[in-house]
């Protein structure tokens, strides 16, 4: 659900060739929610899209990003949320709803005004389940496996890393290791030259990895 507790746990950052002939477990949701935010226009928030209008944004970053990881010699699994949503998260999926609309709002204001409109177009970012259904067909074609989870695919990519069928889960959020995930990787798939929003710096982003023993001792 997206607990922040990112002032509390240490972490270490190394580069994606510290990874090699890992397997990592991927919060596929979480993951491809990051690439239709980033992968839009700098003044618009207008998404990348095909010559019928169609929203590709989700797809030109599993492709490119994901073809950095096996590069790299990463062996990504990724892992999508099912059909089951948690009673406990019904409250937060709704507050989550109402603000993509009231940001899907400013979004419309901002272009009417000629304002930049980025932030709020990020912020109306919507995966829909047809962007679901093609993502899972491009990763079959590129020989990637995926799975479903029964409910969150955070917490799959936990037990999959406890069980030791995977070294570690990858999201941005920290919730897998709320969960027990002996090791959590952030900054997988977003790792590179970033701007910084409304600003004109651009910084360096490299994956961090978290260890659930570092931050218990601690």
């Amino acid at each position: 659900m997206g607990v922040n507790l990112r002032s509390l746990i240490p972490s270490k950052e190394i580069e994606l060739a510290d990874l090699s002939g890992r397997k990592i477990a991927i919060d596929a949701h979480n993951c491809i929610y990051q690439f239709l935010s980033i992968i839009r226009d700098r003044m618009t928030g207008e998404p990348l899209k095909d010559s019928k209008g169609r929203v590709t944004s989700h797809l030109s970053g599993l492709l490119y990003r994901t073809s950095n990881l096996l590069e790299a010699g990463i062996r990504p699994i990724f892992v999508f949320d099912g059909p089951e949503t948690p009673e406990f998260k019904k409250e937060t999926v709704e507050k989550r709803k109402k603000a993509r609309k009231e940001a899907k709002k400013k979004w419309e204001e901002a272009l009417k005004k000629g304002e930049e409109a980025i932030r709020y177009a990020q912020a109306a970012s919507e995966l829909k389940d047809k962007m679901i259904e093609d993502s899972k067909e491009l990763l079959e074609a590129m020989g990637i496996p995926w799975l479903d989870a029964k409910s969150e695919g955070e917490i799959q990519c936990a037990y999959m890393c406890k069980k030791k069928d995977v070294w570690a889960s990858a999201s941005q959020d920290y919730d897998s290791i709320l969960v027990g995930s002996p090791r959590l990787v952030r900054n997988l798939s977003i790792t590179g030259r970033r701007k910084l929003p409304r600003k004109e710096t651009y910084i360096e982003i490299k994956p961090e990895i978290i260890e659930l023993g570092q931050i218990l001792s601690r």
